[in-house]
């Protein structure tokens, strides 16, 4: 079975890469530090500060490997390959709220990079599906909890 490709903008890219070397070089030196001090204050079966620092060995060696899952899947936007009449993950979209009459800014990103309070959508959400390959002027609806939200593209960036 095909494992999901994760969609990424380079800058996505680069802060895994960036953590993913955080982690394999730093943080885990620091962990095998605190385990080590565990271990020399004796008996272990009781010893809280070396339950710790194992459980954030393991915390720390899961998230490198899902890091490097995500970045053998990777496939990395080219932002300068992208249709520009259309929104498309790595572009920004301004769109108008028809029931507030408010603009709002989003950049469409995969879901690894979504942030929706820092404007990045995913491409999976409800109103990234909805969003992409939609043009400006072109009025789209999306389900919600509290109903059916209408907007507007305004702009494609």
């Amino acid at each position: 079975m095909a494992e999901k490709k994760t969609m990424l903008t380079y800058e996505g890219l680069k802060r895994l890469e960036d953590e993913l070397q955080e982690l394999k070089v730093v943080r885990r030196k620091d962990v095998a530090a605190k385990i080590k001090e565990a271990r020399s204050q004796g008996d272990l079966s009781e010893n809280a500060e070396y339950d710790a620092a194992k459980e954030e060995q393991a915390e720390i060696e899961a998230r490198i490997g899902l890091i490097e899952k995500m970045l053998r899947n990777a496939e990395v936007i080219d932002e300068d390959e992208l249709d520009g009449d259309a929104v498309t993950i790595g572009r920004k979209v301004t769109i108008l709220d028809k029931e507030f009459n408010e603009e709002v800014e989003y950049l469409i990103v995969g879901s690894t990079e979504a942030d929706p309070i820092g404007g990045r959508i995913s491409n999976e959400s409800p109103l990234g599906m909805a969003l992409l390959d939609k043009k400006v002027g072109d009025n789209i609806s999306v389900e919600a909890p509290d109903g059916v939200i209408k907007y507007k593209i305004l702009k494609i960036a």
